[in-house]
């Protein structure tokens, strides 16, 4: 088998390639930075090995020297290992070290480059490195020396004179020393500088300044951070686009289970908000019989889960000819197109007694209903009243996932927690998830009772009672509230 020494990107979960993904789930055993997408691992397989073999600036130390021992050793096993890092593995990131040591040992390994920060968080910031009139060539620039060395590898005077934009690294606490030594080196004094803290991710922070002032201006920047020197800086004003997305600024907790917390994650990241993934409760199968579906007139699938678990238990939609089949809402309708069946029933409203109305005028005489094990009986009573026969089957369950302090504290800080079921509720109250301070934002009615049977009273609740629709109310509240933070002049 082969290492892979795999470039996780600058921070953004989106820029992580598809060669990267794919390895990353087929790995045996992943060796990985601090500064990786957050999720990068969610695909990596439930038996591979994970090392944690980071760096943090004034924090705790995985020594090189053990990372390269880790990386042999499990290299010389025949089992596929992904060196994982931030950024590109070939720019600052030690991975023409590690390559070495895997040729010197006569271990097979691969490349497989990743988006550089001192490319992407310019972009972010709406600065290019390069442009046409104002900057035709580019620098990247270790900013970040060790301090015992007794002069700096950097020919200061040559940098000082390059002829387009410097990009400087690592160089938040050398700051000040950079100026100083562009300045001494006759770099103008009022070319632009920008600094770009946490580049692309949802939180990231530009502050804008001169040589002169920029040291001033950016005294309380936080690694990682990029520095970049030269007139296309004050492109910035111009082009800044990432600020423009409606939820930049904003902090959303998603109680989600996992598995159908990703699409609404991206979303809301797609629209700028930092998502903080607070997963307090699991979909669980149950050992359930299904009966054939041909003895029913009617199949009503009552959410996208019970759409997934449905067909673990069907050969294929051919199972489901001349059944009419309703779905409670657009999220269960499209779980089920993509198993290639078309719902002949869909209400506007997402919610039982929704579908009750839709149905009103369906003839029905043998009804099956799919739904989780703690389902309302609105929809089969309604069914039952009109002198139908009814089965139900639960096909799921949900139960408690507990959540990380660090999650808690996370989503306790948020501006809006989301809650998509009652239950959803319940167990995020269970686990310890703060109902007061965040504004606690409710896919329906049944999840808006829930919450006030826990003292709390949701601030919005979604109108349709669908996942795009508490977005929607988001976006609104967002909007009515007022702009965001997220930049400095």
């Amino acid at each position: 088998m082969t290492v892979y020494l795999v470039g996780a990107g600058p921070g953004d979960p989106g820029l992580l390639t598809m060669r990267a993904h794919e390895l990353i789930a087929a790995a045996d055993v992943i060796l990985h930075d601090r500064l990786i997408p957050a999720g990068a691992l969610d695909h990596a397989r439930p038996d591979a090995e994970v090392f944690d073999v980071g760096k943090q600036g004034g924090g705790p130390q995985v020594p090189q020297e053990e990372t390269e021992r880790l990386l042999l050793e499990h290299g010389a096993t025949g089992r596929m290992v992904v060196r994982l890092k931030g950024g590109d593995p070939f720019v600052f990131g030690r991975g023409g070290e590690e390559a070495l040591a895997l040729r010197e040992a006569g271990i097979p390994f691969e490349v497989v480059p990743g988006i550089t920060a001192g490319i992407a968080a310019p972009a972010y910031a709406g600065i290019p490195v390069t442009q046409r009139d104002v900057a035709s060539a580019v620098a990247f620039i270790t900013g970040h020396e060790d301090p015992a060395k007794p002069e700096s590898a950097l020919d200061w005077p040559a940098l000082a004179a390059f002829p387009g934009t410097l990009v400087f690294y690592m160089g938040v606490k050398a700051l000040p020393r950079i100026a100083e030594q562009l300045l001494a080196g006759g770099r103008p004094p009022y070319e632009p500088v920008a600094v770009v803290e946490r580049g692309t991710l949802a939180d990231q922070r530009t502050t804008l300044g001169t040589l002169v002032t920029i040291a001033a201006k950016a005294a309380g920047a936080r690694a990682p951070a990029i520095t970049l020197v030269g007139p296309v800086a004050g492109l910035r004003e111009r082009i800044a686009w990432l600020e423009a997305r409606p939820l930049f600024g904003l902090t959303v907790a998603v109680t989600r289970a996992r598995a159908q917390a990703s699409a609404l994650a991206a979303r809301l990241r797609e629209l700028g908000a930092t998502v903080v993934e607070a997963p307090a409760i699991r979909v669980r199968p149950l050992d359930a019989e299904l009966p054939d579906p041909q003895g029913y007139d009617l199949l009503c699938v009552t959410s996208p889960n019970g759409a997934e678990r449905l067909f673990d238990h069907l050969r294929d939609a051919r199972s489901l000819a001349g059944v009419t089949v309703a779905a409670i809402g657009p999220g269960t309708a499209r779980a089920l197109r993509a198993r290639g069946v078309e719902p002949d029933v869909v209400p506007e409203r997402a919610v039982a007694e929704g579908l009750v109305e839709a149905l009103a005028d369906v003839r029905v005489e043998r009804a099956l209903v799919t739904r989780a094990a703690e389902g309302r009986d609105v929809l089969p009573d309604a069914l039952r009243e009109r002198g139908a026969v009814v089965d139900v089957v639960a096909l799921y369950e949900t139960v408690a996932e507990p959540l990380d302090e660090d999650t808690r504290v996370a989503a306790a800080a948020a501006d809006y927690v989301l809650f998509t079921s009652a239950s959803s509720v319940r167990f995020f109250a269970a686990a310890g998830g703060s109902l007061s301070g965040p504004r606690l934002v409710s896919i329906g009615p049944a999840t808006s009772d829930e919450l006030r049977a826990h003292g709390a009273e949701p601030a919005i609740e979604a109108d349709p009672h669908t996942p795009d629709g508490l977005i929607a109310v988001v976006l609104t509240h967002a909007r009515e509230s007022g702009p965001q933070g997220g930049s400095s002049p």
